[in-house]
């Protein structure tokens, strides 16, 4: 039975809220001092952390974590505040203190909040500056779709982000604020450390106008918590207005300056050499202790003027909180340029523990049973205690969808047929499916499985064009649509990607997340869309179309290294199957895999180049179909087998299988028996092989075995129409001679025969490199 506390009364809370903070800035210091200081290193190598950047955050983390935030509500914090983020999980009753002194440890707390790899509640994964700051947004996305789609969802509360100033330089935040889909999302909340300091140095200019027009410019209800307080009533004294000038119209770096002087310069630093009567005796008219404490009374430290700015947000757009702060606030190395991963000296650590009467031999002493603070910490911790997530569903998937592929056909154009077949095949799958473009839609062959679900919207919207008969793609928005556009920004994609396919984690409904976008742009994408794998987004990235194939479009569009991106990736299967067959057997496992415990993300990398589907050489037999269907969906597979067996190997990929058995029958015809393996997924055929002989491996195929038996050795020729360091790993599986045919330098426009012989993975390269290797 839950004991009721009492509620405090207005006049107590501010200082219970000030003893509270106190606290968790000291456990948050003692957290990084005992990594460093508290335990053996025989590395040699520092532990580090940030205990400047931590303690910036501390009051802002305190107005919320104590005060403001509800059960529902989710929060990314900047990475180098995980600290505080401990600090505050341990005093709510949701972190044992034997992690407080395991920070960057194995099995301990993690560099940087983690979701997957914490011990105690984390709402999202940060660490990659930018990331974790536009993840609350992409999260109130993903939950506003399963809001408007599934009966009886979860409710959700705010979505904030504690963001770093510094962290507004990266681009990916600025692409994602100005997203049109984002403006009308009064759910999120964004706060602002402006602490003025990056990493380097202090930052050199007052930008803080400039902010606050680029977000108000993108629709974003902005309030700027310049000064506490404290300050604010000596403003509004005669000279107040000359103060708040000077101290607002003085370069950041004077300002950091003044903090770090001897608090007896402080009048002479302020009045400069041409102050105004009126300043020079409001100055004088205050202790050097009360000065010193003004001039560092910014609104980001002010707790009750915090409180009061996170219950007045606007609910209707989206809002951010510009917080001016001091970083190291309350600590030896308080705004000191060079303190960002500065610890605090035995020396320093002591001073600051009897300032604040902490003790270093227990610095995990919780407040005393039954006092203000800690009914304010077990009131805070039992309001926000969360019952665990369900474990969804997750409906069984046919292994084929029954279509027939017959005609000349894409495996980009196979993808559009595949949507629409799993709605008649697998509704109650399909209905699970939310596919996600970046303007790239309808040049991605998505149209089909666009006019069959519609568009969503958090609004219905009305379609102009309904009435034209010459439309082709009907873009009808609505709630009840299944397809999510946004702008042209590769970044944005993976990010909503990968919050959509944490749904399954967070409110307990699964989804499976389908995402277009050029092979080419993976690239730009890929620190999103790994750092969303690492935080446990499952869910599918098609890129399309890929390789030199997309010939005419020349170098700017052709992707070179994509297939080994996929095959490194962890948390994601890399597929490119050539046929349509393949394709849909393969989708359909992929799919298995998303939104689930155990489960993982999938990469497909497919083409707009039509292939003649009789050349897959699908077995009639259902039994032998079967058997081929097992080995694509485990990487690949033989298409037939020459008499005698091998005098070379010819593996491709994708695309080029055209090729890959026009050499063949080529080589055959000069007496060189030519094996043919197709590939569907090297990084499945690389795992298998990867597991061999190696301690504690586990890998449920053979499939290397199978396609490569170490019985019938062979020379191997592989081509593939991206990099050959895809595939060279093959030469390890028996220890056979192998030529990589590959693309290896940019591109240029042409058809695709030219592009082909230009970078030498056209037929007559093939059997060249298979004569040369059978020693003909």
């Amino acid at each position: 039975m839950t004991e009721l506390l009492p509620a405090p009364t207005s006049a107590d809370t501010s200082a219970t809220l000030r003893e509270v903070a106190e606290r968790v800035r000291w456990i948050a210091t003692a957290i990084v001092d005992a990594a460093n200081h508290g335990r053996p290193n025989t590395s040699g190598v520092k532990v580090g952390g940030h205990q400047a950047s931590s303690a910036s955050m501390v009051d802002i983390m305190t107005a919320l974590w104590f005060s403001e935030l509800e059960r529902d509500d989710r929060v990314s914090v900047k990475p180098h505040a995980s600290p505080v983020l401990h600090a505050v999980n341990y005093l709510l009753g949701d972190l044992d203190a034997s992690y407080l002194g395991r920070l960057r440890e194995k099995g301990g707390l993690q560099s940087y909040p983690s979701r997957l790899k914490d011990p105690d509640t984390v709402d999202f994964s940060t660490g990659s500056v930018g990331i974790g700051a536009t993840a609350a947004i992409w999260a109130a996305l993903a939950h506003r779709y399963l809001d408007s789609r599934v009966p009886d969802v979860a409710p959700a509360g705010r979505f904030i982000s504690l963001v770093g100033d510094a962290e507004l330089d990266e681009g990916a935040v600025w692409e994602a604020v100005a997203d049109p889909a984002v403006a009308g999302l009064g759910e999120v909340l964004w706060v602002v450390d402006v602490n003025r300091q990056s990493l380097d140095r202090v930052v050199p200019d007052v930008q803080v106008h400039r902010l606050e027009g680029m977000f108000e410019a993108a629709g974003w209800q902005v309030l700027t918590l310049a000064w506490g307080r404290t300050i604010t009533s000596l403003f509004e004294r005669p000279g107040g207005a000359d103060l708040r000038r000077r101290l607002e119209s003085m370069p950041n770096e004077e300002y950091q300056r003044m903090l770090r002087a001897d608090p007896a310069e402080l009048p002479d630093r302020i009045l400069g050499d041409d102050a105004s009567a009126e300043l020079t005796a409001l100055v004088g008219s205050l202790s050097v202790a009360n000065l010193a404490e003004a001039v560092r009374d910014l609104g980001g430290h002010d707790l009750d003027l915090l409180v009061d700015t996170f219950r007045h947000v606007d609910a209707h757009r989206p809002t951010v909180v510009l917080a001016y702060t001091i970083k190291g606030r309350g600590l030896p190395i308080e705004g000191h340029p060079a303190n960002h991963s500065a610890l605090l000296t035995e020396e320093q650590m002591d001073a600051y523990a009897a300032e604040v009467g902490a003790d270093r031999a227990d610095p995990w002493r919780a407040f005393e049973p039954g006092s203000a603070a800690d009914q304010l910490c077990r009131r805070r911790g039992e309001a926000l205690r969360r019952e665990p997530v369900a474990t969804p569903t997750v409906d069984a998937l046919p292994v084929a969808l029954g279509r027939s592929h017959r005609a000349p056909v894409s495996t980009q154009a196979a993808l559009g047929r595949f949507l629409v077949d799993l709605t008649r095949e697998a509704p109650q799958v399909a209905g699970k499916v939310v596919t996600c473009s970046p303007d790239v839609a309808s040049s991605t062959n998505l149209g089909g499985w666009i006019n069959k679900t519609g568009v969503w919207s958090a609004q219905d919207r009305r379609d102009w064009f309904a009435d034209d008969a010459q439309r082709t793609l009907r873009w009808a928005e609505g709630t009840g649509g299944q397809h999510i556009e946004l702008g042209i920004a590769e970044v944005n994609l993976v990010g909503l990607l990968g919050e959509l396919g944490t749904t399954w984690s967070r409110w307990g409904e699964r989804l499976i997340p389908l995402a277009t976008l050029y092979d080419p742009f993976v690239a730009r994408a890929l620190e999103p869309w790994s750092y969303g794998m690492y935080a446990g987004g499952q869910s599918i990235l098609v890129g399309t179309p890929s390789g030199v194939t997309l010939a005419p479009e020349g170098g700017a569009h052709q992707s070179i290294t994509t297939p080994s991106i996929g095959l490194e990736q962890p948390g994601c299967v890399a597929w490119e199957p050539a046929f349509a067959q393949d394709l849909e057997w393969c989708l359909l496992a992929a799919m298995g895999q998303v939104g689930r415990p155990g489960g993982s993300s999938a990469y497909f990398r497919l083409s707009t180049r039509p292939l003649d589907q009789a050349a897959a050489r699908l077995p009639d037999d259902p039994d032998l179909l079967e058997r081929r269907r097992r080995h694509a969906v485990a990487g690949g597979y033989r298409l037939g087998d020459p008499a005698g067996g091998d005098d070379v190997t010819l593996v491709g990929v994708g695309a080029i299988m055209p090729e890959v058995l026009a050499a063949a029958d080529r080589l055959a015809s000069v007496g060189v028996r030519a094996g043919v393996v197709c590939l569907t997924s090297p990084d499945l055929v690389y795992r298998s092989f990867d597991a061999r002989g190696r301690v504690g491996a586990h890998h449920a195929s053979d499939i290397a075995e199978v396609l490569f038996p170490a019985a019938h050795p062979a020379p191997l020729v592989t081509v593939l129409d991206g990099h050959p360091h895809t595939l060279s790993f093959l030469a390890g599986l028996r220890g056979d001679r192998l030529v990589g045919l590959g693309v290896r330098e940019f591109g240029q426009s042409s058809d695709v025969d030219e592009a082909y012989r230009l970078h030498g993975i056209d037929t007559a390269s093939i059997v060249d490199a298979a004569l040369t290797l059978a020693g003909r």
